[in-house]
């Protein structure tokens, strides 16, 4: 069955027509606006006829891919060609006049179509080119490793076999010895018995000799006969030769056992060697920056806007302070809507408070001095359970449920992407740390745990959060470090403080890129550009800072910082 141009591979070899009528020369190029496939000779024409002379021609490989037509099922002689990017859903011209869509942004479908394959054939392309003859080479090593085991197992077959067969002739040597002493003793103790039977038997003889003599004195021939009888003495018998029971030896049965048997046999044992990871080249990275859709398209815009306006000041400046009531210090901060945040301690304290001062929620919980709560983009609150290994979640109407079951794994951090509204979860089994990504459903889509020598990211991360860029960014107190993995789970980078101790706790990003991490070591707070780099530290014991362990940044761009000791939030302004 013939393929459709749709289920073409985009690295296939094929051969490709030109569309043009009667024309049967390669197809090299595309026109977007046509959606027709043409070869040089057709394209030059089609740049030259006044009609088409400034229509989009592209190289074949770079076409945009022809939307479905499909008419509006409630204006039924329109087509759908526009995506509303706030609700993400297509539409036709007609519906987004409707109140409905009233002040919604709209996208020509068409193009966020082109993008969506682009983004499908650069996967396929990652896949090819890097997935696929990956796993095919580990195949190969597999295979070899395969026979690299038989070879090793046969070998230990043969050494059993020569092991069994020295103790077998062994065995025969010591019965043999073991006979010829039976042999020996048997002959030995056979020669008495004889000894003693040949003893009897000369006594017999004697006995029936003397019997002889006896009968002949009770009947004489004549008178010399009986006068001889008359003068012999009385005849004494002889005693009857003593003789001896043998003492047979006896066999004692060897003392050994099985095991006995195999110790002499040698011992097969698998050394107490972790094995080692296969390595798995790592993958380059794609050099085509493929465009976002919907709400992400919409948030690059607004990002993009503030940094053409804004930059880092000269200096911080304080701006206002608030009390946090019923906590007396602070460990994590996160902001929600309308003016409320909520913020923890070190003793599981999760308080909600408004911008006054006023308690308007408490809840006890197993966090301690990790950033264990986040606000989702609905305003939802999400905060991690480690004694009961749960995700609970808090609506706007103080509803409390269980939201995901982590399983085996206690979970510690998390974090609310402001991109799409995944959940960034570190958590910890054991000795061993990882981040899970979930979607907003609950649905784990991703686990972050080794890098690509196989060796562990993370021991505890206990402080997560996501950059403009994409990059998962995490405080692990264990590591000593802030390490950086991108999208796709791939280490970047990580950091390490510039002191010998490094100890990271609150960690956040701001609009221009930067990480800001908490150090409770030098009690300051770091201030790294997107790739790690040290800029400078931004919050010091000098300007009255004494145990940062919280930092997040505002709408506004304004850095939210907490303090151990203190239940006082300060808010400093360090953009301009």
């Amino acid at each position: 069955m013939a393929l459709s141009e749709s289920q073409i591979p985009p690295d296939a070899q094929h051969y490709l027509v030109c569309g043009t009528e009667d024309c049967k020369k390669n197809c090299q190029f595309y026109c977007n606006d046509c959606h027709h496939p043409m070869c040089e000779q057709c394209r030059d024409e089609h740049q030259k006829n006044r009609k088409t002379m400034n229509h989009e021609l592209v190289p074949y490989k770079q076409r945009k891919r022809q939307l479905p037509m499909q008419k509006c099922k409630i204006h039924p002689t329109k087509d759908i060609d526009l995506l509303c990017e706030e609700c993400q859903i297509p539409l036709c011209s007609k519906c987004a006049t409707t109140k409905e869509h009233r002040g919604h942004v709209f996208t020509d479908l068409e193009m966020v179509f082109t993008e969506k394959c682009s983004s499908c054939n650069a996967e396929i392309t990652k896949i090819r080119s890097n997935f696929e003859p990956t796993s095919q080479d580990l195949k190969q090593e597999i295979a070899r490793d395969v026979t690299e085991i038989k070879k090793i197992m046969e070998g230990i077959r043969k050494s059993v076999k020569a092991e069994s067969e020295a103790l077998k002739k062994l065995v025969d040597t010591v019965t043999s010895d073991k006979m010829e002493q039976v042999d020996k003793i048997e002959q030995s103790l056979l020669q008495t018995l004889n000894g003693q039977n040949q003893e009897i038997d000369d006594y017999i003889n004697y006995l029936n000799d003397l019997v002889k003599t006896f009968y002949g004195y009770l009947s004489p021939l004549n008178i010399e006969q009986l006068t001889f009888a008359l003068k012999s003495e009385n005849v004494i018998i002889r005693p009857i030769p003593e003789t001896s029971k043998p003492v047979p030896p006896v066999f004692t049965a060897g003392q050994y056992s099985k095991e006995d048997v195999a110790k002499l046999l040698g011992r097969i044992t698998v050394p107490n060697i972790k094995p080692q990871n296969r390595k798995i080249k790592p993958m380059e990275t794609a050099s085509i920056q493929l465009k976002p859709t919907g709400k992400q398209r919409k948030q690059e815009r607004q990002i993009s806007d503030v940094k053409q306006t804004l930059s880092l000041s000269s200096s911080v400046t304080k701006v206002r302070e608030y009390t946090v009531p019923g906590v007396p210090n602070l460990f994590h901060i996160s902001l929600g809507k309308s003016g409320r945040l909520w913020v923890s301690d070190w003793s599981g304290n999760l308080i909600q408070t408004d911008l006054q001062g006023n308690q308007l929620q408490k809840i006890q919980t197993s966090g301690m001095s990790e950033g264990y709560h986040t606000v989702t983009q609905d305003g939802d609150l999400i905060y991690t359970d480690r004694e009961n290994k749960v995700i609970n979640k808090i609506t706007p109407d103080n509803t409390i449920t269980e939201f995901i079951k982590t399983g085996d794994w206690t979970p510690f951090s998390i974090h609310s992407s402001q991109i799409n509204g995944d959940l960034l979860v570190g958590m910890r089994k054991e000795n061993e740390g990882k981040v899970t990504r979930y979607n907003k459903t609950g649905t784990e889509i991703q686990n972050i745990q080794r890098n690509n020598k196989g060796h562990e990211l993370y021991s505890l991360p206990h402080y997560i959060i996501e950059n403009i860029n994409g990059d998962v960014c995490v405080s692990d107190y264990y590591k000593y470090a802030v390490v950086v993995v991108d999208k796709s789970g791939q280490h970047r980078f990580s950091v390490r403080g510039q002191r010998s101790k490094f100890y990271p706790f609150g960690i956040c990003t701001d609009v221009l890129g930067h990480i800001l991490v908490c150090d409770s070591s030098s009690e300051t707070v770091h201030l790294l550009d997107q790739d790690g780099q040290f800029l400078s530290l931004l919050l010091t014991p000098q300007q009255g800072v004494e145990h940062p362990r919280s930092v997040c940044v505002d709408d506004d761009n304004n850095l939210w910082e907490g303090q151990w000791k203190t239940n006082t939030v300060t808010v400093y302004k360090y953009l301009q």
